[in-house]
């Protein structure tokens, strides 16, 4: 194997007992594997020349064989140009494989559905837009992956708009569906509804905007959004294109200042910031609220801060209940969408994901058990049938 033969250099991060993290990564994490053989002269002559002649030929008469008859119908290509990695921040390219191998391997194991990392040395929006464009042809969809906010949703929209094949940026939706699913469940089990809620997002980058526009989309009574500025209102000055079109769509309550004014009263607490909230602040939230506080590795509120003052507490963390990960979704939604061939992701898709993901635990609900675990296999084949079902129902599915 290649990592027998590498001699790393003596500067180099060492794989050894005390960071197995090292040793996990060594020679990455994924490989290409063949799904026919190729054992001698006659399958040789079928899997590539003549055989494949045939097929070429067909595709170009027919282009929509190629879903049939290549891979391109069950592969996602993970595209990120390492601008904005975990919480590591603009790292660059090469530094963002690690994530996108990984994220490409939990396609796989959760779903079923092949996926190649794409690590972009571009930054100009319409630059990524063109090169993902010239790419496409070899992909069944597209997962855009820690692009840096506001360029991320111009990428989005640009490739939408150019390409028939589904595009999601999972730092958006995936987290959005998620935070949506776990939020209604833990609704059920204090006998709310979505629409008797106030919720106070902190955080107005990618994450926020697309949990704010799917919590509207499903009905939640009000939404206060909240950046380093403050109340997103509509009386500032200082926003950009996304946070002025998010101003018109929330803060139906017409609150100004601070998060400590949007904090006074509200049901739930989104946090996507990075941001800490003081507990003063916390204590002034609504009897029996939820506190969703997602940062990572520190959570803007710690939960057992969150637990005096809330009903349900969830993070970002694996080591604490109620872990929002995105796992529980873009697996799933992909799986889906690939599977009826659809055009895009709609909004009725990813409302349909967050049901179908809350109705796994319907019957198990606890405050400690709203969401459920990553590791349920009830999970991706439910988010798939919903969001199948959704895309015919849109009209943008072609099978």
């Amino acid at each position: 194997m290649a990592s027998e033969i590498i001699n790393p250099r003596q500067d180099e991060p060492r794989a050894d007992g005390l960071d197995p993290a090292f040793a996990l990564h060594r020679g990455g994490k994924m490989a290409v594997r063949a799904t026919v053989p190729v054992r001698d002269t006659a399958d040789l002559s079928l899997a590539y020349t003549p055989g494949v002649a045939k097929v070429c030929s067909a595709i170009a008469e027919r282009p929509e064989l190629v879903h049939d008859y290549t891979w391109k119908s069950q592969v996602v290509a993970v595209v990120t140009d390492g601008s904005a990695v975990l919480g590591l921040g603009d790292i660059g390219p090469e530094a963002s494989l690690p994530v996108m191998e990984g994220k490409a391997i939990l396609f796989k194991e959760f779903a079923g559905v092949d996926a190649v990392p794409i690590a972009l040395d571009a930054r100009d929006p319409d630059e990524i837009v063109e090169t993902v464009v010239r790419l496409a042809p070899s992909f069944g969809g597209v997962n855009l992956e820690d692009i840096s906010a506001p360029r991320c949703f111009e990428i989005e929209r640009k490739l939408q708009e150019r390409l028939d094949i589904p595009v999601f940026h999972d730092d958006q939706h995936g987290t959005a569906v998620v935070t949506l699913a776990a939020l209604r469940n833990a609704a059920l089990l204090t006998g709310r509804g979505l629409a008797e809620l106030r919720a106070v997002i902190s955080g107005a980058g990618a994450a926020g905007v697309a949990i704010a526009k799917i919590l509207r989309g499903a009905g939640i009574g009000d939404i206060t959004v909240c950046d380093r500025g403050g109340i997103v209102s509509a009386d500032r000055q200082d926003l950009n294109e996304a946070k002025r079109e998010l101003a018109g769509l929330t803060n139906r309550a017409g609150l100004t200042g601070t998060l400590e004014q949007a904090m006074a009263g509200a049901d739930v607490f989104i946090g996507v910031s990075g941001g800490t909230v003081p507990e003063p602040l916390v204590a002034t939230m609504a009897p029996d609220a939820f506190v969703f506080a997602m940062a990572n590795p520190d959570p803007e509120i710690h939960p057992e801060i969150a637990a005096r003052y809330a009903s349900v507490v969830a993070t970002g963390r694996s080591d604490y209940p109620n872990q929002i990960n995105n796992v529980l979704a873009f697996p799933g939604i992909f799986e889906g969408a690939l599977r009826v061939r659809a055009s895009r992701i709609t909004e009725s898709m990813k409302l349909a994901a967050a049901e179908a993901l809350a109705a796994v635990i319907a019957d198990e609900l606890s405050p400690t058990h709203v969401i459920p675990s990553p590791f349920d296999a009830r999970v991706a084949p439910a988010v798939a049938a919903a969001v199948a079902a959704a895309a015919r129902t849109e009209g943008v599915a072609r099978r």
